[in-house]
């Protein structure tokens, strides 16, 4: 019989064939790399049967398919072996997660660092075991009855929530049977690389009504190099963690009177600081016009913008003389209220509108974390107004903005396109337009994307970038988001060339996403050894002896004079302490003045990660640190 595989060659096979058999048909090394396959588009085992006329498609451990099976495989390895270890362990749900997988499990026993290495040590026993992964599918009385016998009343509620009629299909390994709608790995003996990581607590199924399960952090890989390589990458998170270099630095700090609300200390507002005026900077270059908005506004506009309805969870309230206000979770209705203030023509537009708005959402104290996730921050936002034909080149604008900013801090990006969610407000021709329009953008630019069905804001399609920061991790930051929405239910309009009035499109726009959460970023990118241009404090200076303080302030008013931020240090500690708490405090250059520099003229210059560059005239390395900051490099 024949089968079609993904590129549309037809390959004959013979009858009864598996996708084992197709992997091996197709080259050897393929049968001995596949790892799972897909067939009319759905993942399977590859033990699976194909009939005639099937698409056919095997993965190996390149692809994610590949990757996500093997991992998820591996977490019912680390289940059958809790299982083994605590035989009165009753069993949650183990799924697949970024870099890894967990399982939550419920004992009596409470699980130490020293059980997952007891844990480990029973998976490699599973591992050489080399048993297979077989699935089965039960009738749901079956499921119930069997699950039922063995006590595992988690996954018990699993099945009586599925609806009604839906296959039910088990996976066992060894004697080890789960809930599974699979697919897996052919065998255990698949797993070549695994870490236990963490131990959490976890509410079953995220409801604080339910009880509290031991949760087991653990990665896979497919060889013990890679997974070396993700542990060091770990390693070196630790030291780049923005809440302890945010500590150590003086950036920020947040307290236990403001959970979730970040302060910014003084060289914190150095850094901020230089970073909004950064993207102010590009106001001009770009056509923005900036505007604020209050931070507090009636209900009616929170009704009337939809977010009463389909964001309210997030929202802070207030009453003012009895009437119901909400503390803004986005700029976007305040900046409605800007565009309706005056009667515009179709001359006029685009029309773009900047603010460094301050929002508050209300997020779970579980999920707070640094200035990842606040209650407060400031988002660079823009909304653009725009003509319809217009549409295809602001969006445009707004991407070569985009990758300007990003390329100022080293950035690589990747681009996601997200589609209509089910919450979605208008039509689904108007959705299908705003779709096709950022479609036709990316590929006027000839950027590659990749398309994320269903995750669009309820108002509208839009583009996210997605940045890789010095240690590989991704970071979404950068948002366009098409409106068709907000101009309706705001009744925007302009005076169109016939005289009449017609509807705009918008724009919703963000680079830096959050403020605050963009400097967490950056803090991790550069492990707190920013650029000149944005460090704190850009020199520090160290007089060698008392006799040498005049001649340090003295280039220290020449430094400030060029617009230079910098430091004295001439506190009465030894030379060589001083120099090595510069070079802790990440300052980009230290200068040292003794004789020869009082005489002279000089400052001996002592670049960060560089190291000495020797004695150098004032005058030349100002000129030098000028031309560094205006650059940004």
């Amino acid at each position: 019989m024949n089968i079609e595989l993904k590129d549309g060659k037809i390959l004959e096979i013979e009858a009864d064939s598996n996708l084992f058999d197709i992997a091996g048909k197709i080259s050897h090394k393929l049968k001995k790399e596949a790892i799972v396959g897909k067939v009319n588009g759905k993942l399977v085992d590859l033990s699976s049967m194909v009939k005639e006329g099937d698409v056919v498609e095997i993965f190996t451990l390149d692809s994610p398919e590949g990757l996500e099976t093997y991992r998820h495989s591996s977490a019912h390895i680390m289940a059958e072996a809790v299982g083994e270890l605590f035989p009165d362990a009753k069993f949650g749900i183990g799924p697949v997660i970024k870099d890894g997988f967990y399982y939550d499990f419920d004992t009596e026993h409470v699980f130490t660092p020293e059980d997952l290495e007891k844990i480990e040590d029973k998976i490699a026993v599973i591992v050489k075991r080399n048993t297979p992964f077989v699935r089965k599918v039960l009738k749901r009385e079956e499921a119930l009855e069997y699950f039922g016998a063995k006590g595992e009343k988690y996954k018990v509620e699993l099945i009586q929530d599925l609806p009604a009629g839906e296959e039910i299909s088990i996976y066992e390994q060894g004697g080890f049977l789960d809930l599974c709608r699979g697919p897996h790995v052919p065998s255990t003996g698949y797993l070549k690389a695994y870490k236990l990581m963490t131990l959490a607590g976890a509410y079953w199924r995220g409801s604080e009504k339910n009880k509290m399960l031991q949760r087991i952090y653990a990665t896979a890989f497919p060889n013990k190099k890679e997974l070396e390589a993700y542990l060091n990458r770990l390693e070196e998170a630790k030291k780049r963690d923005h809440r302890k270099l945010g500590a150590e630095l003086e950036l920020f700090t947040i307290e236990e009177e403001g959970p979730g609300f970040p302060i910014f200390l003084p060289n914190g507002m150095v850094l901020r600081n230089q970073l909004e005026d950064f993207m102010r900077g590009l106001y001009t270059k770009w056509e923005y016009e900036e505007i604020k908005t209050p931070i507090i506004l009636n209900r009616k506009l929170w009704e009337q913008s939809g977010h009463w309805d389909h964001y309210k969870e997030n929202m802070y309230f207030t009453k003012i003389d009895e009437l119901d206000y909400a503390i803004k979770p986005m700029n976007c209705p305040g900046c409605m209220l800007v565009y309706k203030h005056n009667q515009h023509s179709y001359r006029e537009l685009p029309i773009r509108y900047a603010e460094m708005g301050l929002v508050h959402r209300h997020e779970k104290s579980g999920v707070l974390h640094g200035l990842m996730r606040v209650r407060a921050f400031t988002q660079d936002d823009a909304h653009i107004f725009m003509l319809y034909d217009q549409i295809r080149d602001e969006i445009k604008k707004v991407i070569e903005m985009v990758d300007e900013v990003y390329n100022t801090f080293d950035f690589k990006y990747k681009v996601e396109l997200s589609t209509r969610p089910e919450d979605a407000m208008g039509s689904v021709e108007m959705w299908n337009q705003a779709t096709q329009a950022l479609k036709d953008a990316l590929e006027d630019l000839e950027l590659d994307y990749e398309l994320n069905e269903g995750d669009g804001a309820f108002y509208g399609p839009k583009i996210d970038f997605h940045l890789e920061d010095s240690i590989g991790r991704t970071w979404q930051c950068g948002t366009i988001q098409l409106d068709f929405q907000m101009p309706e239910k705001f009744d925007l309009s302009y005076i169109g060339e016939d005289g009449g009035k017609h509807r705009p499109a918008m724009i919703h726009r963000a680079i830096f996403g959050s403020v605050e959460r963009f400097i967490g970023i950056l803090i991790e990118h550069y492990a707190g050894a920013f650029p000149m241009w944005l460090a704190p404090l850009q020199v520090n200076i160290i007089p060698v002896a008392d006799v040498h303080h005049d001649y340090a302030y003295e280039v220290a008013s020449e430094l400030k004079r060029a617009g230079i931020r910098v430091n004295v240090d001439s506190r009465n500690e030894k030379l060589g302490y001083r120099i090595r708490e510069s070079q802790m405090k990440k300052i980009p250059y230290t200068f040292v003045v003794g004789d020869n520099e009082t005489a002279n003229s000089h400052v001996a210059v002592r670049k960060r990660s560089v190291g000495d560059l020797g004695s150098k005239p004032l005058s030349e390395v100002i000129e030098m640190l000028v031309t560094e900051t205006k650059e940004k490099k």
